[in-house]
């Protein structure tokens, strides 16, 4: 009787869900409905409309007199005029570290008041730790904050017509700079420092400035079931990329619009020896001398548009390569320590080479078409060459799909080698970026590790995704006794996740950003790949305490790669000796280095402070309790007045300078496509459904595109909690501009349709399994 009435029950929640369905049915359509009759409203309107209207700033195009970036408002007809940018770097190299201060004029050409949001690059081991807003001719000092804290404060003054800015860091390498209540022809100066490490390898120093974030490949959220004893359950979407909307920005089409962003940038080098080759791979500059030690390098021409990576390298004169250094800073009671050393290369002559396990793996989705793949098909085939006759090998390559070329580890036979190569020569780069699939591959499927031979798995990819936590938490749970080494490629890679990928991987990583680095930035590779690293490195002290040791664990190192690492110690008069060890193949090897002789250093404390929280960050999957290690970021970011995941520097003015009244139209300002990528490659509609079954999620899509492709994201979610997360998510996807509230009512409508069809199915489903069992003196 029971299931009878249950039965019954269900009879009458059918007719509920079957008159849901038609109300979400009938909204759905009424509001295409609506939305075509505003359409033809606001064409009429705008017909009658004068030409010299304005309406809180906004625009149509015929009244620009000049070149401007326009963006579709709210209004029918009228347009929004983005916010300008000019950036001044000034970085001042005094030995191992770096003093960065950036410059960001933010300037208003329109007649309304804007909040301009402008997405920007740092480097992945940058300490931000000071921001100023100019206002007239004096300067105000951001304060640090709790996140959420600085957030509501920012909210608050923008409303109240203050002048305000807030900046916020959405990955370790990727930030936000808010600006609210930019008035009509003003402009707002916003500057930016921060503190970072020189990067030493094979006795080249350098030094790299991002200048545009790269339009990330996003997968789409991971529908996961969770099934209780009884057979009954519900399904629990999760977002692999956190923040998502808070990394994309609208990137200009260079076919149809001039480059943007214009950077000035000067470089003030004291590197501590007498110096040799300076260069700069991918830009023209300008090499001043003063004296032997000292040079001022800019670039020619005072700015270039910001569309690719600058790269300073820098050799000491021949003999005067510094093999070791200690360096220290006295704050508050505590001493930082940064010390590097490079250990000799003195490999073993008499031992015979070890057999190599090496599995590629090559990107080849839309992102790597253009200049990148050429430059990736170039490297990997030089590097399959290379092999030995003992060595095994396999390629596997990724965009959205995945091919295991061998089906496991081959021979490196001439034939084999010539197979792989003609292979790789032959790949094309288009689709989404779906990386995991291909690391896991790599990691679990590739069988056991033969007795005697070295497992190292080479990754050449730009990095151009959002789900780096995934990725880092797959490295440290499948690498086993492998070690994974990252290429990067192309003019503005992901280095965030390359560096951390290839430390938690304990390999390298290596960028090349152009074709003409590929022979020598691979046969610096070669060289790491077919010597032994230096292993079981660790760092202790002799006659006094440190409380912390970055990194931690410390990675381990190959032929011409130093120890860096930093240290706090507990009080501001340490003695005794900072002792490093490690071994080559089965030699040991140690060195030690007086801390009273260590030399005087700034910003040492903040190196130290960031590299302990990207210790924590990298790895958060391993903490159970997600507030607690918020916690401990925070009160090490706060300490050391340090921007982070959960913190950010806001400053207000004071004054109101928005009239009551007058609204603020809020934008992202856009960004230039990164040199050498290909805009219909990269910024086209996905070229194929994620194995989840909803469409791949791309970094930005065109716009005609962008709202049928949501609407099929949709449409294959399995449950409503998963279409509600998609339609959470458009909020970065540009709808439609029509009228009014078009793109909303067409999104309540859809969202609806797709809740009701879901419960339905979900009943279908439910009914099913209520038929298959056996009612007692039932039908």
């Amino acid at each position: 009787m029971f299931l009878e009435d249950e039965f019954a029950t269900e009879r009458l929640r059918v007719r509920r869900v079957a008159i849901s369905f038609l109300i979400a049915f009938t909204t759905f359509f009424a509001s295409i409905m609506m939305t075509a009759g505003l359409v033809s409203v606001a064409r009429a309107e705008e017909a009658a409309a004068p030409k010299a209207t304005q309406l809180a700033g906004l625009v149509r195009p015929n009244d620009v007199n000049s070149g401007s970036l326009l963006f579709p408002s709210k209004d029918p007809g009228f347009f929004i005029e983005a916010p300008r940018l000019k950036t001044d770097v000034e970085m001042d190299v005094s030995g191992p570290v770096a003093r960065v201060k950036v410059t960001q004029r933010f300037q208003n050409p329109s007649k309304g008041w804007v909040e301009g949001t402008y997405v920007f690059p740092l480097p992945e081991n940058s300490a931000v730790d000071e921001l100023k807003m100019q206002i007239g001719d004096h300067f105000i000092e951001g304060q640090i904050k709790p996140r959420q804290e600085a957030r509501e404060i920012y909210e608050q003054a923008k409303a109240e017509g203050k002048k305000a800015a807030l900046l916020e860091q959405q990955r370790p390498n990727i930030f936000t700079n808010q600006v609210a209540n930019i008035g009509p022809g003003e402009t707002i100066v916003v500057q930016i420092e921060y503190q970072q490490a020189v990067h030493q390898s094979g006795g080249e120093f350098s030094l790299r400035f991002p200048m545009v974030v790269a339009p990330r490949y996003n997968p789409a959220p991971v529908v996961q079931t969770v099934e209780f004893n009884n057979g009954a359950g519900f399904a629990v979407p999760t977002d692999p990329v956190p923040n998502r909307d808070k990394i994309e920005a609208p990137v200009l089409d260079p076919r149809e619009n001039a480059k943007i962003n214009p950077v000035a940038l000067t470089v003030n080098l004291k590197a501590g020896f007498p110096l040799g080759d300076v260069k700069s791979a991918f830009h023209d500059v300008d090499i001043k001398q003063d004296g032997d030690q000292n040079s001022v390098i800019s670039l020619k021409g005072e700015s270039v548009p910001a569309d690719k990576d600058f790269e300073l390298t820098w050799k000491a004169a021949p003999g005067k390569t510094p093999s070791a250094g200690l360096f220290r800073e006295v704050l508050d009671g505590k001493t930082y320590l940064l010390a590097f050393v490079t250990p000799p290369a003195t490999p073993d002559a008499s031992a015979a080479p070890l057999k190599r396990e090496v599995i590629f793996v090559i990107d080849n989705s839309g992102s790597m078409s253009g200049e990148s793949i050429a430059q990736a098909k170039e490297s990997l085939a030089l590097a399959i060459s290379k092999l030995g006759a003992d060595d095994r090998f396999n390629v596997i390559r990724f965009d959205d799909t995945m091919t295991d070329y061998f089906g496991g580890l081959v021979g490196a036979t001439p034939d084999n080698r010539e197979k792989a190569i003609a292979y790789v020569r032959g790949l094309t780069a288009d689709g989404g970026t779906e990386m995991l699939p291909a690391l896991e591959d790599a990691l679990r499927n590739q069988g056991s590790v033969a007795n005697g031979a070295l497992r190292q798995v080479v990754f050449l990819t730009d990095g151009a995704i959002g789900n780096e936590q995934q990725l880092f938490m797959e490295i440290t749970n499948n690498r086993s006794d492998a070690r994974v080494f990252t290429v990067g490629i192309g003019s503005a890679p992901n280095s965030y996740f390359m560096t951390k990928a290839a430390e938690l991987g304990r390999g390298t990583f290596t960028h090349i950003g152009s074709t003409d680095q590929v022979a020598t930035r691979m046969g610096e590779l070669f060289a790491k790949l077919q010597n032994p690293a230096m292993t079981d490195i660790a760092a202790t002290f002799e006659g006094t305490q440190a409380s912390d040791i970055t990194p931690n664990p410390m990675p381990d190192l190959y032929a011409g790669e130093p120890v860096v690492l930093t240290a706090e110690l507990p009080n501001d008069k340490p003695a005794g000796k900072l002792q490093i060890t490690g071994k080559t193949g089965a030699q040991p090897w140690r060195v030690e280095m007086d801390i009273a002789n260590a030399a005087d250093g700034k910003g040492l404390s903040k190196l130290w402070a960031r590299r302990k929280i990207d210790d924590l960050e990298a790895r958060a999957y391993e903490r159970q309790d997600p507030a607690a290690l918020d916690k401990d970021v925070e009160t090490i970011a706060m300490a050391h007045h340090l921007v982070s995941r959960v913190t950010s520097l806001v400053a207000i003015d004071v004054t109101p300078s928005r009239p009551d009244g007058q609204p603020v139209t809020s934008t992202k300002l856009p960004l230039n496509l990164p040199d050498g990528w290909d805009f219909d490659k990269v910024m086209g509609e996905p070229a194929a459904p994620a194995p989840s079954g909803s469409a791949p999620d791309h970094a930005m899509a065109k716009p005609q595109t962008e709202f049928a492709a949501l609407a099929n994201q949709m449409a294959a979610a399995p449950t409503p909690a998963a279409a509600n997360l998609i339609a959470q998510r458009s909020a970065s996807v540009k709808l439609p501009q029509t009228a009014t509230l078009a793109d909303q009512q067409i999104m309540q409508g859809l969202t609806m349709l797709l809740a009701a069809l879901a419960a339905a199915g979900g009943f279908a489903i439910w009914r099913r399994r209520l038929r298959g069992l056996v009612i007692p003196g039932g039908r």
